[in-house]
C-alpha cells in the first residue's frame, strides 16, 4: 500500500493543480470530503485512495461544482468510479483545451475535440451532435 504524508500528497497535487497546497489538503480532510485517514503504525495516513478522491474533488471544481455539491457527487461512489472522475482532471486543465480544436455546435454547446482523433470520426461526432441538438434523428 501507497502511504504518502499530507505534505507528500499536496506536493504530488500541485503537478496537477499548482493551487493545491498543504493547508487545502488538510481542509479537506477536516470537512470529510475525502475517507477517514488510514494508520499506518502509530501514524495517520493518506492513500492512494485518497489521492483519487482529491483529483475527483478538483475535477468537480473545475467544472463548477461547490464543495456541497461535490461531497453529495462523491458521496457512495466506489473508489473505482471517485478514480474515473478523476481522471477527467486533464480535461480541465487550460494546456489541454488549448490543444483541441473547439466546435461551436449552438449557443448553449461547445465541443473541443482532440487533434488526434480521426477526421472522418470527428466529422461524424459533429454532424450527430448537430443533428441531435436541432432534434433531429441520426
Amino acid at each position: 500500500m501507497e502511504i504518502y504524508t499530507a505534505k507528500q500528497l499536496a506536493d504530488i497535487l500541485q503537478q496537477d493543480e499548482p493551487q493545491m497546497n498543504l493547508r487545502t489538503v488538510r481542509y479537506y480532510t477536516q470537512i470529510g470530503l475525502v475517507p477517514p485517514l488510514e494508520l499506518a503504525g502509530n501514524k495517520r495516513v493518506y492513500t492512494k485512495t485518497h489521492l483519487h478522491y482529491f483529483r475527483a474533488i478538483l475535477t468537480l471544481t473545475k467544472s463548477g461544482d461547490t464543495l456541497a455539491a461535490v461531497a453529495e457527487k462523491l458521496n457512495g461512489l466506489t473508489t473505482e468510479e471517485v478514480a474515473k472522475i478523476g481522471e477527467s482532471l486533464r480535461l480541465y486543465q487550460s494546456g489541454q483545451l488549448i490543444h483541441n480544436d473547439t466546435v461551436v455546435i449552438n449557443e448553449d454547446l461547445i465541443l473541443s475535440v482532440s487533434p488526434r482523433m480521426d477526421a472522418a470520426l470527428r466529422s461524424r461526432v459533429i454532424e450527430t451532435v448537430t443533428k441531435m441538438m436541432k432534434g433531429e434523428q441520426s
